[in-house]
């Protein structure tokens, strides 16, 4: 088995099919896409697939150690996570085919329209777990 986290995105993705930003999504929209998360979730639970997963806020703040007393909290310049990561979900797999036929699947939730949004999904290894490709 290996584990790969897949990772949505706020932006720096290419555009999905379905580009309409979650925020002016009905709250129908958003109940459906919810639930479809937890539904593949619950699915990949039972075939023992899931680890774990979570939605990020969007707020969040650059923290560094800088020597002894209270590390500093900076802003920027750089691009930040809490900008682009939206959530994440961890799985444990038998091969990279499976997790990119699970990205592929996650990718179709529904967003606005109740359409699949066909988001793109980063899809990586966790460190130290070589990808098993079969050609």
């Amino acid at each position: 088995m290996a584990k790969y986290l897949l990772l949505k995105h706020y932006r720096g993705a290419p555009a999905s099919v379905n580009d309409v930003p979650m925020d002016q999504w009905t709250p129908e929209e958003v109940t459906a896409h919810i639930q479809y998360m937890r539904d593949f979730a619950k699915r990949l639970e039972e075939t023992g697939e899931f680890v774990s997963e979570q939605a990020l806020s969007s707020e969040g703040t650059w923290v560094r150690y800088d020597g002894e007393g209270r590390p500093p909290v900076t802003d920027g310049p750089f691009a930040e996570t809490k900008d682009v990561i939206a959530g994440w979900m961890l799985i444990d797999v038998d091969s990279y085919e499976r997790a990119l036929e699970l990205a592929a699947e996650l990718s179709a939730a529904p967003g606005a329209g109740g359409k699949p949004i066909h988001e793109w999904l980063e899809l990586r290894p966790c460190y130290g777990v070589k990808p098993t490709v079969t050609e």
